[in-house]
């Protein structure tokens, strides 16, 4: 029997406490989690992991890229990878299509439910 790897998350959060509660809801339900405080960084992640199932991102966030471009960044280079945003304010219009949205604060067991679907999916 083998098994196979966990998946892996990415978690972007600028607010460093918000990033740390989303890394732990996710360890805590059997993830691999990567971390990144904005959207560039994340993107490096990208590039030099393949293996990251999933992202997790605050919209609102500083610098060149907010979570929305973040989204459609990955959207269109790693389109197997799911999307799942969260952010205080309303929800944004171009976040790509299939990016399930959460309000903050959201319902961690919401999201695990949506992370489940979307990396069993990938895997």
């Amino acid at each position: 029997m083998s098994l196979l790897p966990k998946p892996i998350v990415m978690v972007v959060d600028d607010d460093a406490i918000a990033r740390m509660g989303a890394t732990d809801m996710f360890r805590h339900a059997g993830y691999d989690v990567i971390e990144a405080g904005c959207a560039s960084e994340a993107l490096q992640s990208f590039q030099s992991n393949a293996n990251i199932s999933l992202l997790f991102t605050d919209i609102s966030m500083p610098g060149a890229m907010d979570g929305t471009d973040l989204a459609v960044e990955i959207a269109a280079h790693w389109p197997l990878v799911g999307l799942i945003a969260t952010s205080g304010l309303p929800r944004p219009g171009k976040l790509p299509t299939g990016t399930s949205f959460h309000d903050k604060p959201y319902e961690p067991s919401a999201v695990l439910l949506q992370a489940k679907a979307m990396t069993d999916f990938n895997h």
